[in-house]
């Protein structure tokens, strides 16, 4: 899941690409892609920090924990750079390394089973990804259109984990001054992933005689944006993201080597200045609802969960800069 929500953030900035003539395509496919989503920037550093929470679990299907998570943060890193672009500036080989720090406090847990109470030691997770992406533009049906394929690699600090892919296939298919509509498809290279193949749908809308326009994003978001003076925006509305990490265990009921899925619905309002023309910093802060987190065997399909996870509603608030030299 968590690599189907980021190549959606990639595949979908589609839809402003072909804004120009044929011979800027790819200089374009670049400024949407780093315009909508920091993490796809040459440089971008984040933190993120969530309020705490009640939490109850079941494990195996049966009621196992109650308790609180006092403190809950992020820090991720990220570095993308093209090593080779075509002479026709339509196809783009770019390699991506990215890594992400996730830290856990608790309060007093609960057994539910044994009715025992007990502390835990605050759990710190590492996750490293590295990944290498083919983008090529052309057309189709007389019709813009993006292919992209990747391959990553993601591992924690115990050792390499998983090989996984995907490929895309996105087509505008309305495109004018102050409207873009797109169509595509995602498949899925991943025997852990429960939709191999997911439709994709981009509509970007600025509205007559107003600063603001409207991005929406199948399924990942829906924002309405307006211009804050010469170097500002805000933007308000909903975001899907999904986070996770690899475990090691050698406890009494699991051993080996898990993989926690987390899916979250992050409502809000995020604020970006441009300090230069080639760095960006950004304040997100709103309301965070968690739709499931659950634990799987390595590659299990995450809907085969050992391990399941209810969290209460919570607040959050991120922090980001990046650099983009390019």
């Amino acid at each position: 899941m968590r690599a189907q929500i980021i190549t959606v953030l990639v595949v979908c900035t589609y839809l402003q690409t072909m804004a120009q003539d044929k011979g800027k395509s790819m200089q374009n496919f670049g400024k949407a892609v780093t315009d909508k989503f920091p993490t796809t920037r040459t440089f971008d550093v984040q933190y993120e920090q969530l309020t705490p929470t009640n939490f109850d679990s079941e494990l195996f299907g049966k009621a196992f924990e109650k308790g609180r998570i006092d403190q809950h943060n992020r820090l991720k890193v990220a570095f993308n750079m093209p090593f080779y672009v075509s002479d026709s500036k339509r196809f783009i080989l770019t390699a991506s390394l990215r890594y992400k720090y996730e830290t856990y406090g608790f309060d007093e847990i609960n057994n539910v089973a044994t009715n025992t109470t007990y502390t835990r030691e605050n759990h710190d997770f590492h996750l490293f990804t590295t990944a290498v992406s083919a983008t090529y533009v052309s057309s189709l049906f007389k019709k813009p259109v993006v292919y992209n394929a990747t391959v990553l690699v993601d591992g924690n600090d115990k050792d390499v984990q998983r090989i996984k892919g995907f490929a895309t296939a996105t087509l505008v298919l309305k495109k004018t001054a102050n409207t873009t509509i797109t169509i595509g498809a995602l498949a899925m290279l991943d025997p852990s992933s429960i939709i191999p193949l997911t439709p994709l749908f981009t509509y970007n809308h600025k509205f007559e005689n107003s600063k603001w326009d409207i991005d929406f994003i199948l399924p990942q978001r829906l924002l309405f944006r307006r211009d804050i003076l010469e170097n500002g925006r805000i933007s308000v509305g909903t975001e899907l993201n999904s986070e996770s990490f690899y475990l090691n265990l050698n406890g009494e009921n699991l051993k080996g080597i898990y993989e926690m899925n987390q899916l979250e619905l992050k409502s809000g309002l995020t604020y970006e200045y441009r300090i230069t023309p080639k760095v960006i910093t950004f304040f997100k802060g709103g309301v965070n609802n968690v739709l499931f987190s659950r634990i799987t065997e390595r590659g299990q399909r995450t809907n085969r969960y050992v391990y399941d996870q209810k969290e209460e509603t919570q607040g959050y608030f991120r922090v980001g800069i990046s650099y983009n030299p390019f």
